[in-house]
């Protein structure tokens, strides 16, 4: 069995930090050409270190059609090709309010950063992967919310919940091409976008990591061996409309 991505050129959207960071420092570890779609100028500067001469760290919006059209242009013009697709973007913008409470702008946000970028980003993305020869894999970044119900959130997780749906019928339609199409499904993860420290008192920390069977918080590495799997051609090959739940078994016991 050949774990290595050597020679495979790999696009993690948001790669600047938490598990899309995760999963960039993966890819690179198993030789991976690694793209960077980031948004934030400081992640974007920090990142080209980190790539090396044969990666790339784009500053791009991916919910704005025009900046990942250029964004794939760049990718065409440095590798003529795409293997992997990590579409990892997405937040929970602390839109934390009833329905009732919830207004046309603050379910239009949730739609642009939990959704509607996968259409944009995969859609763009698809003649690249088509055109390595050799499948490729797109893995779609969830949330365990998409799978269960989560009261004042209710934005957040229906778009999730989409998530599996695109995840499932793109997986058939790039079938034929030898795309493999995957979603990994995070419980609660220490990063930046979700820093336990500051949204858990300190004296409940302990008391609320328990209430996971595996009894700790995820940390990016976790997800970032999911997608390894994922990408290797040679592990999950025959692995595709599926979901991953990296969640320390937080969905068997009913959340």
């Amino acid at each position: 069995m050949n774990i290595t991505l050597k020679g495979k050129v790999a696009l993690v959207t948001g790669g600047g930090a938490g598990i899309g960071r995760g999963i960039v420092d993966a890819l690179l570890e198993l030789g991976a050409q690694v793209v960077v779609a980031e948004n934030d100028d400081t992640k974007v500067e920090a990142l080209h270190a980190v790539l090396g001469s044969g990666g790339l760290s784009v500053k791009c919006d991916v919910c704005k059609s025009d900046q990942v059209a250029a964004l794939m242009s760049r990718i065409n013009e440095k590798y003529g090709h795409l293997d992997i697709l990590v579409n990892n973007v997405g937040h929970h913008l602390f839109t934390y309010k009833p329905l009732s409470d919830l207004s046309e702008e603050d379910i239009e946000a949730q739609y642009d950063i939990n959704l509607r970028h996968l259409f944009i980003v995969t859609k763009a993305a698809t003649p690249l992967l088509r055109r390595s020869g050799n499948g490729g894999s797109i893995i779609n970044i969830s949330s365990i919310e998409g799978h269960r119900g989560c009261p004042y959130n209710v934005a957040y997780t229906t778009f999730k919940h989409a998530v599996g749906g695109f995840t499932q019928a793109m997986a058939l339609e790039l079938s034929a091409d030898g795309i493999r199409v995957n979603e990994i499904a995070p419980e609660t993860t220490d990063t930046e976008q979700v820093p336990v420290a500051r949204m858990v008192k300190p004296q409940y920390k302990d008391i609320a990591a328990r209430s996971l069977p595996l009894g700790r918080y995820g940390k990016p590495s976790d997800h970032a061996g999911a997608a390894v799997f994922l990408a290797v051609e040679d592990l999950s090959s025959w692995v595709t409309g599926t979901t991953i739940h990296v969640d320390g078994g937080g969905l068997a016991a009913s959340g």
